[in-house]
């Protein structure tokens, strides 16, 4: 469990030099226990594996002042096991119910049990800034519009195929945009 530990934080550590997520912003993590052990989703969930994970992935995000929310499995509808604190900044509603291993999946039953004061959410209305999925557990819905895939050098966590996203703002406007603050200072010194 401290090599999923240490891959963990590898991960994390490697997608917040990738995407430095400002204080606030909100991370979505979902992922497969089962996966990460070799076999099918679901079959086998793992308490130990999402303790571990948890502890390689957790500390760096809350140390930049990331909300964290950990997405619960089919069974709960990807309903996501976030801090009360997080459900008010996002204007997320709770619902009631409680995760276990076989209804919710191993993540987010250790996320409720660690988390100071946790509540279930049906839906992030497509607010994370980014996140990860851990064996293809399908976050997309979680994520704002436009995500990016970041291409870590951490590519599994135990035999579970690790994939990790970020997200930006919509480009808009046609031909004549511009896209940087750069370009858009030299567009004005062309009128100066």
């Amino acid at each position: 469990m401290e090599g999923l530990k240490r891959q963990a934080e590898a991960a994390i550590r490697e997608f917040l030099e990738l995407f430095p997520m400002p204080r606030g912003s909100l991370f979505v993590l979902g992922g497969s226990t089962s996966e990460v052990l070799g076999e099918k989703v679901g079959t086998r969930p793992s308490l130990g594996v999402a303790e571990a994970i948890l502890e390689g992935l957790l500390p760096p995000l809350l140390e930049r002042g990331v909300h964290v929310a950990v997405q619960g499995c089919e069974h709960l509808n990807r309903a996501l096991v976030v801090e009360r604190e997080t459900a008010r900044a996002y204007g997320l509603e709770e619902v009631t119910v409680f995760p276990h291993p076989k209804a919710g999946g191993a993540l987010a039953t250790v996320a409720f049990l660690r988390y100071q004061d946790p509540v279930v959410v049906e839906s992030l209305k497509a607010q994370a800034h980014g996140g990860m999925d851990i064996g293809g557990v399908l976050i997309g819905m979680h994520l704002r519009p436009v995500a990016v895939p970041l291409r870590l050098s951490v590519r599994k966590l135990g035999e579970a195929v690790l994939l990790a996203a970020k997200t930006r703002p919509k480009l808009i406007g046609g031909a004549r945009a511009v896209y940087t603050r750069e370009e858009m200072l030299r567009k004005l010194e062309e009128y100066r």
